[in-house]
């Protein structure tokens, strides 16, 4: 299939850039499959989809506060005394010890044993290698990397929210279950669960477990080949519990349906065989779903991977229908945004 096949046009006001007031206020559309029908729900009546003893599995991953803004070195002796200007830096991947995969902004400033100062000096980033847009950079100074981070670094708004972290993002940009720190961007199907909808889930007999994968900079690289075949997704690790495996399973044997919450959690339950492991598995029409019965997400980008998985599940066609249908309605799209 073509990169051109999966562009839509969406206007600019529709992209949330802050979170509905209250999580299971966001809006729901319903996308039947089999029946090829658009409801249009609240978020908080998605209990109504549910039986007893089906499976709904979330993905726990935390967000960490992934970026930070620091000064470059000043350099002397230079006749125009180099550095000293603003640098941000935003984590992909830990690599070791207080070392680093970054992404860097500006990224042609930062060559090979620039320096980064952090708190006046009290820390600081040495770049060890140049990968382009990418950086390897080592942290020293007072304490662990990690704790430096949860204490100065920003929440890691997606570039399409044009406004400044604040407060409130802290919060709303987690996931009420989060509990495995690593992630450099929400799980965002999952920002419209409380513990109270979750409880109101669970007594209606259904089993809630979790897996772990950590979303990253990989999940959202562009696709650069017009004929999609040709794009290599990054690769990310997951683990999947046995007991997480064990119900999903229990319920397959069942009949009971599994519904996965977002995009990366298909992506581990399609392509596990084992506990844990990386997965690079890019999912395009016509894929043949074998794990996942039911799928809950956001709305996606345009030409992105994301919206290619969801179009091999429900099929392009109606996909794309529901989209132009929310468009209409006004529906709020990206991270935080409603839900289908």
């Amino acid at each position: 299939m073509k990169l051109s096949d999966f562009d839509y046009h969406l206007p600019r006001e529709l992209i949330a850039q802050y979170p509905c007031a209250e999580r299971s206020n966001s809006r729901l559309l319903v996308l039947e499959r089999a029946k090829k029908r658009i409801t249009h729900r609240s978020f908080a009546d998605i209990v109504d989809y549910f039986s007893a003893q089906d499976c709904l599995v979330l993905n726990d991953t935390r967000v960490i506060w992934a970026r930070m803004i620091g000064k470059r070195e000043i350099v002397h002796p230079h006749p125009r005394g180099v550095g000293g200007g603003k640098q941000e830096i935003f984590f992909l991947e830990n690599l070791s010890d207080n070392t680093y995969r970054v992404l860097a902004k500006p990224a042609k400033k930062l060559t090979v044993g620039t320096k980064v100062l952090f708190e006046n000096g009290l820390f600081w980033a040495t770049v060890l290698a140049d990968q382009g847009m990418a950086k390897v950079i080592k942290f020293s100074g007072n304490g662990d990397a990690q704790d430096f981070w949860r204490k100065l670094g920003r929440v890691p708004l997606p570039p399409y929210i044009k406004r400044e972290p604040e407060d409130l993002d802290k919060e709303r940009y987690q996931t009420v279950y989060a509990r495995a720190e690593g992630a450099t961007a929400a799980a965002t199907a999952g920002l419209h669960f409380t513990g109270e909808l979750l409880e109101a889930i669970e007594a209606r007999g259904v089993n809630i477990v979790y897996l772990t994968l950590h979303i990253n900079y990989g999940t959202f690289a562009p696709v650069k080949f017009e004929d999609i075949s040709g794009h290599k997704m990054h690769k990310e690790r997951f683990i999947l519990p046995g007991k997480t495996k064990e119900t999903i399973n229990a319920a397959r044997e069942r009949g009971n349906k599994v519904f996965a919450v977002g995009t990366t959690s298909v992506r581990v339950l399609e392509t596990c065989a084992g506990s844990q492991g990386w997965t690079d598995l890019f999912i395009y029409p016509p894929y043949r779903f074998k794990a996942v019965d039911c799928l809950l997400t956001n709305f996606h980008f345009p030409k992105s991977t994301l919206l290619m998985l969801v179009s091999a599940f429900a099929g392009k066609e109606l996909i794309f229908k529901a989209y132009r249908e929310a468009i209409e309605k006004r529906y709020r799209f990206f991270s935080y945004g409603d839900a289908m």
